[in-house]
């Protein structure tokens, strides 16, 4: 018996739109013969537009991944969760997951994680959802990760940890039982007195990922938590190398991995604790998101880093139990919604999506990954 999994950052998956924050008064001004009110529905009409296309390639993305479980971050709510897949999922795929679980969590934008599952794998077996918990209220002291490095941030100890959540839903999959912990850790975010924001903000990550190996361990016990079966879904915002892009597209694209000297997930995969499935595949191969900063401010400049680089973001961290039972087992990531912009290492690329661009319209700034897993 196998069933496949997904996580997926969905970018922005919203029933609203911010109209106010894309206006170009210049035009308001040299169009005289159209009035502002005709010029914010025409600008209106334009950003629905974009926003269908994109959430059609959000669907092909979703429906190439084939999964049966698909784990997602950035979800508004569960009414734009529903209607997302009754009128771009199922209308054009054909595809349905009427179980759903969201909760709404700590982000002030109101980007949560969810769950979608289908009634029954691919094999016909039942798939249920048996109980769902949410962490977003647990405090950095209640799950003893407190730091000095935190305090200084202005972080204190019966503060909210998570910056969104740690969603907890327990399955049952052919009578067999999968636990997922669903998380988006903290953005890496820009700059900060002269700190890289990724330095800036790495107290943070790595304060949520040993809250999530808290929560793994009291739920299953210190001894019994290796042989479990259960995995960390989602977007982590951090990685432990990075393929760094240098030249230019009529010269040609130059690749080198370079590993970091820590990461915010390392909480998470010492010492074996879990087992990041993506790291099956070729190192320059398991990027999921491109990065790219502008141009570097001074090459000769030893202290200034290429800003320009694949990383992965997201992630199938697996338990010991359930990564042995599988150990041939390699996840698929789904790039052919990603924008043109996104410059692939040779021999990577894949046809797009219709109607990609340069930048926007794309299927998400993040690509799907997906992994069939024997439920032994």
């Amino acid at each position: 018996m196998t069933v496949r999994i997904a996580t997926f950052n969905a970018e922005n998956l919203m029933a609203r739109f911010d109209f106010s924050g894309r206006r170009d008064d210049l035009a308001m001004v040299t169009n005289k013969k159209q009035s502002s009110n005709q010029y914010k529905q025409s600008q209106q009409a334009r950003v629905v537009a974009h926003e269908d296309d994109a959430r059609q390639m959000t669907a092909l993305a979703i429906a190439d991944c084939g999964a049966d479980i698909i784990c997602f971050q950035e979800v508004e709510n569960l009414a734009t969760l529903e209607a997302f897949e009754r009128n771009y999922l199922y209308r054009m795929t054909g595809l349905e997951y009427p179980n759903k679980v969201w909760i709404e969590g700590n982000d002030s934008r109101g980007i949560d994680v969810a769950l979608m599952a289908r009634e029954q794998t691919a094999d016909g077996r039942k798939i249920s959802v048996e109980r769902i918990k949410s962490h977003r209220k647990s405090t950095f002291g209640e799950l003893g990760v407190h730091t000095d490095s935190l305090q200084k941030m202005g972080f204190d100890a019966d503060e909210r940890i998570f910056r969104r959540d740690c969603l907890e839903v327990d399955l049952r999959i052919g009578g067999k039982w999968l636990t997922l912990f669903i998380s988006h850790f903290k953005s890496m975010g820009s700059s900060r007195n002269g700190v890289p924001g990724r330095d800036y903000t790495m107290p943070v990550r790595l304060a949520e990922a040993r809250a999530v190996r808290k929560i793994v361990e009291r739920k299953f016990g210190s001894e019994r938590t290796p042989q479990m079966r259960w995995i960390i879904c989602g977007d982590l915002n951090d990685y432990n190398e990075r393929l760094v892009v240098t030249g230019n597209q009529s010269k040609g694209y130059e690749f080198q991995l370079e590993a970091e000297a820590i990461s915010g997930v390392e909480p998470l995969i010492v010492d074996g604790f879990s087992h990041d499935l993506i790291k099956r595949r070729a190192p320059d191969n398991r990027w999921t998101f491109y990065y790219a900063g502008g141009p570097v401010a001074d090459p000769c400049d030893p202290e200034t880093r290429e800003t320009r680089h694949l990383v992965q973001l997201d992630y199938l961290l697996a338990s010991p139990a359930l990564a042995l039972a599988n150990e041939t087992v390699v996840p698929d990531i789904i790039r052919a919604g990603q924008p043109y912009r996104t410059v692939f290492p040779h021999h990577q690329d894949v046809e797009r999506y219709p109607r990609t661009g340069w930048d926007r319209p794309k299927a998400s700034d993040h690509c799907p990954v997906a992994v069939t897993l024997n439920m032994v």
